[in-house]
């Protein structure tokens, strides 16, 4: 349900947008199906960032929190809702990953 605002209080500008991050962005991977990351996590990373880097580096770690994990066995991939096959060679800018896009994946 939206929310609406009585007063023009709070017309001020947004503590993450991208202009605060430099060369880096905000990126949000959320693991499907799965019951013990049930909410998406938030990484920092640069855009130029190599996807196998972006899932070595960042994601592997977060996902292995849960035993059933095995690093680099994600599939399914979608970019804020469409399909995704990700070159591990390419930056997170180059794949279409911008601020606060959201990743998703099964494993």
């Amino acid at each position: 349900m939206p929310v609406v605002a009585l007063t023009d209080n709070y017309t001020f500008p947004s503590r993450s947008r991208q202009e605060l991050y430099g060369d880096d962005q905000l990126v949000h991977v959320l693991w499907k199906g799965n019951r013990m990351m049930a909410a998406a996590a938030t990484f920092r990373a640069p855009k130029a960032m190599p996807w196998a880097d972006f899932l070595g580096a960042l994601v592997d770690p977060w996902a292995a929190s849960d035993p059933d994990y095995v690093p680099g066995s994600g599939s399914g991939w979608t970019l804020d809702g469409q399909p995704l096959q990700p070159d591990p060679g390419k930056g997170l800018a180059e794949l279409g990953v911008g601020h606060k896009s959201l990743l998703t994946f099964e494993a």
